[in-house]
């Protein structure tokens, strides 16, 4: 625990990146021989600003080892062994790492990061959750930011096909950004993992967002890009990935549509063309032979999943945008089975042991999921995340006010 402290002050010293970090790492050994260095004997020639490592206050970093600690919250630190080698290795690793929930490892997965941009289309929606959905789905895992758009699209498809995701914010692990993204948020780290090399508190800032995208590419074999017009974040990371010797993907996209065409441009510049899912996977199946699953028939994401999928996606939106991205309603064809003569009686295959408590608790009722949460017992990070389940399957609908309504008893 002593050495760790070392580790979360040298992390949270102001006005020194993780490249000058580094640099002070490899000149003096250790973060403690670090915070030990007398005022005024910094070397010159390290060229960085010496006023923060002046400063060896260390009641802020007891309150963040008290937070991690009392939340059950993981602190990763370049010297440890369970640090993944493959984010290790690039030029400007985070010092620290904060994870809530389960991190894989990372070393031995299939690692893909989607990115894309928040101002997405119903497309970019569909095609970001079938490529997330198959990775997972043939044994890979998702690397995604949350963000509103098409992060959120790709974490929602791998959460979909059962699969991991690991989410990296660009804020503390326990801030939720967006705010609408909370019951993803649960889901993630119930499922993954959410990381962040900021600590339990540090808010979201502008700043924060580019650098997170380097933890993403260096977490991952390779990144898609799913839709991005041309100045897009999901570019940075594409050329962060390049700088890292990452694979980099894209998505062909309308040649009209001005989202698409950053994502469009990175093709004519070398980027390897990918449809779904099967493209990236099947490209790392020799290296990793014991994660690659052969699907022969993969099943992409039903519909009504994806239209809730899609729907949620377009809840995030302001009002004035959603009904220009809102897709256009199927036509009617005849035979086609309507909801109305849904049998009640019979319930969807294939339910966890929580979703059918669920079920059995509500019996057919309308309810609050305050109400869900105290009644089944099972406790809020399990309902939250049972519930999308149950929505994708159509067991469940969701309605106003944080509202569910059982479909089935």
């Amino acid at each position: 625990m002593a050495e760790l402290r070392y580790w979360v002050w040298l992390s949270t010293r102001k006005g020194i990146g993780a490249r000058a970090m580094g640099d002070l790492l490899r000149y003096y050994g250790s973060p403690e021989e670090i915070y030990f260095v007398r005022k005024g004997n910094y070397p010159r020639e390290l060229n960085i600003n010496t006023a923060s490592l002046e400063d060896k206050t260390l009641s802020n970093v007891s309150e963040i080892l008290a937070k991690c600690s009392d939340r059950g919250y993981s602190i990763l630190t370049l010297g440890d062994a369970a640090y993944p080698a493959r984010l290790k290795n690039i030029y400007d690793p985070p010092v620290v790492l904060y994870v809530d929930g389960k991190l894989p490892l990372i070393d031995e997965e299939i690692a893909v990061n989607i990115v894309g941009t928040r101002d997405c289309t119903p497309y970019g929606i569909k095609i970001s959750e079938q490529i997330g959905y198959e990775i997972t789905k043939m044994g890979g895992l998702v690397i995604s930011g949350l963000a509103r758009g098409i992060d959120s699209a790709a974490a929602r498809g791998a959460l979909r096909g059962n699969g991991k995701v690991v989410g990296v914010l660009g804020c503390g692990i326990d801030i939720v950004y967006p705010p609408s993204n909370e019951r993803l948020f649960w889901d993630v780290k119930n499922f993954g993992a959410l990381v962040s090399e900021y600590p339990p508190g540090e808010q979201p800032d502008r700043g924060h967002f580019p650098a997170r995208n380097r933890i993403m590419s260096g977490l991952s074999l390779g990144v898609v890009v799913a839709e991005a017009p041309e100045r897009s974040g999901a570019l940075i990371t594409a050329s962060l990935a390049l700088e890292q010797g990452r694979d980099v993907f894209a998505v062909p996209g309308n040649v009209d549509a001005s989202s698409c065409r950053g994502s469009n441009l990175l093709l004519k510049e070398g980027a390897q063309p990918v449809t779904c899912g099967r493209d990236i996977m099947e490209l790392y199946a020799a290296r990793y032979p014991d994660r690659f699953v052969e699907a022969r028939k993969l099943n992409k994401l039903d519909e009504r999943g994806a239209q809730i999928l899609a729907d949620r996606e377009l809840s995030e939106l302001p009002a004035k945008d959603r009904a220009s991205k809102r897709k256009t309603p199927k036509k009617a064809i005849d035979k086609e089975k309507s909801e109305d003569y849904i049998d009640i009686s019979v319930r969807p295959e294939g339910l966890s042991p929580d979703e059918v408590k669920i079920l059995d608790f509500m019996s057919g009722r309308t309810m609050h999921v305050d109400d869900i949460i105290e009644g089944s017992g099972i406790g809020a990070p399990k309902v939250l995340s049972a519930l999308t389940m149950l929505e994708i399957a159509g067991a469940v609908k969701q309605e106003p006010g944080k509202r569910f309504a059982a479909l089935f008893k």
